[in-house]
């Protein structure tokens, strides 16, 4: 369980932020100013700090930067008036993680919220690699085969240096754990690590969340807002997907890699940066190229090292080992003790092609274990796990597909246009949130792990969707 502390003056404010963040799942400590938050950290560091700006005594941004060289990797959320954005704007660029305007949108303080536990677990919890299953910690990579100790020994190469580097693989083959890697043994390992995920972030906001704006940028930019590679400064930015990102923004990035320096959106002023850029892409830049999808000098500029993750089907030899590892991580997590497997299960595992890496080997043996009773795992366990998975991965063209592309073209041809890419993501996500919690009785905490998604990203989404658990979940028999 994550904990939060909570430092401000207002005893209603912390009292709503108690109640608010319990329901939540979070364990929460609160503090009426500064000295009491830095005495409360004392041998008992929380997971995320939400700091007020103004305070009796020492003021927000004395007691950040005092919380900042105590544990320079726990994420801080400023509070602030618009009085006092410029100061918080301030805190920001030396380290803060975001700041929030008060009165706060609760959905938007808890997506905040959910980002900065994430981006702590990042900074905090150590990537193990070339260690046995036994010995990993909850992020590892695993393997012993030849493919992965040349993808160990070019993340050894390179987090000495500042050089850029650019990962690639398929789906699912670990890119961001190598990422996280070449962070944690780089002399920046001390400054933030900032995730950007470029096909996740909608185009009309990804140049602002990367490089901030200016008052008055746009219809609605009421302040100055610092921008994610700017508060970077010092660290490392990973750009995820990065091979599809827009042309306009490919750009900008390209100067930054050659110039070391940024403008804000809607701004006139050169920002001097100093970070370093981490790439990683499913994607066949080559082909982008070609297509001109993807500009030709930022390619050359990213790919000053590159790394390339082996397919799991290229590495079967450590398909044991990863079983394992997720066999011991995952039945922890739910709570039971590890099944083990049978050999005819693992056979069946050391024969599937596994199309969608390690994600999807991870994913199988998660699923088994939800429905599995406490036996061993069979080979009936692993097949009907997998036959499930192809099934809603490739479908009948004819049966799956099809309906599927007459809604997308009846949604297109339609009237409506006006978002309709994410009123369409939002009618199928409430579809599948649907149907994994049926399929977990309603435990929202099982669906939260089976869908990969936080139990406050999971939370806010069923509200976004107003979905009704006692008419969508399916219970099982008592």
């Amino acid at each position: 369980m994550n904990t939060i502390l909570i430092i401000d003056d207002d005893d209603q404010l912390r009292a709503s932020f108690d109640k608010l963040l319990v329901e939540e799942g979070y364990a929460v400590r609160s503090a009426v100013s500064g000295e009491e938050g830095l005495k409360m950290m004392q041998g008992n560091s929380p997971d995320l700090v939400i700091l007020d700006m103004r305070l009796p005594g020492m003021n927000g941004l004395e007691t950040f930067h005092k919380i900042h060289g105590i544990e320079p990797k726990l994420p801080v959320i400023m509070m602030t008036a618009y009085s006092t954005t410029e100061t918080a704007i301030e805190a920001t660029k030396s380290g803060a993680f975001d700041y929030i305007l008060k009165p706060f949108d609760i959905p938007e303080m808890l997506t905040v919220i959910n980002q900065a536990l994430e981006a702590g677990r990042f900074m905090r919890s150590p990537i193990d690699m070339d260690v046995t299953p036994d010995q990993a910690s909850h992020d590892a990579i695993i393997g012993k085969s030849k493919p992965m100790q040349e993808v160990y020994k070019a993340i050894g190469r390179v987090s000495a240096t500042d050089t850029t580097v650019l990962i690639r693989g398929d789906s699912g083959t670990g890119k961001e754990l190598a990422a996280r890697a070449i962070y944690q043994h780089s002399h920046r390992a001390d400054k933030p690590f900032i995730v950007i995920n470029c096909v996740a972030i909608p185009e009309s906001l990804l140049e602002s969340e990367l490089f901030g704006y200016e008052k008055g940028a746009f219809t609605g930019a009421a302040f100055r807002r610092v921008g994610k590679i700017e508060q970077a400064s010092g660290g490392t930015v990973f750009l995820d997907e990065i091979g599809d990102m827009p042309l306009s923004i490919q750009a900008k990035i390209l100067r930054l890699l050659q110039e070391k320096n940024i403008e804000r959106l809607g701004g006139r002023e050169t920002i001097p940066t100093d970070v370093r850029i981490i790439a990683a892409t499913n994607r066949d830049l080559e082909a982008a190229l070609a297509d001109g999808r993807f500009r030709e000098d930022l390619y050359y500029r990213l790919k000053v090292v590159t790394i390339l993750l082996p397919r799991l089907c290229e590495r079967r030899s450590d398909i044991p080992l990863l079983t394992e590892y997720f066999l011991s991580r995952y039945a922890s997590e739910l709570g039971m003790d590890n099944p083990g497997i049978v050999s005819e299960a693992k056979a069946v595992l050391d024969n599937y092609p596994w199309p969608g890496n390690i994600r999807e080997l991870a994913n199988t043996i998660q699923r088994i274990l939800i429905f599995n009773r406490g036996s061993p795992i069979s080979r009936e366990d692993i097949t009907q796990a997998i036959s499930g998975a192809s099934a809603g991965r490739d479908g009948d063209p004819n049966l799956v597909d099809q309906k599927i592309r007459e809604w997308a073209r009846k949604a297109l041809t339609s009237e409506y246009k006006d978002n309709l890419f994410d009123s369409c993501m939002d009618h199928y996500a409430a579809i599948l949130i649907s149907e994994a919690l049926a399929i977990t009785g309603g435990n929202r905490s099982q669906t939260a792990k089976l869908l990969g998604l936080s139990r406050p990203t999971l939370h806010s989404k069923i509200n976004k969707f107003h979905l009704k658990l006692e008419t969508s979940v399916k219970k099982e028999p008592s």
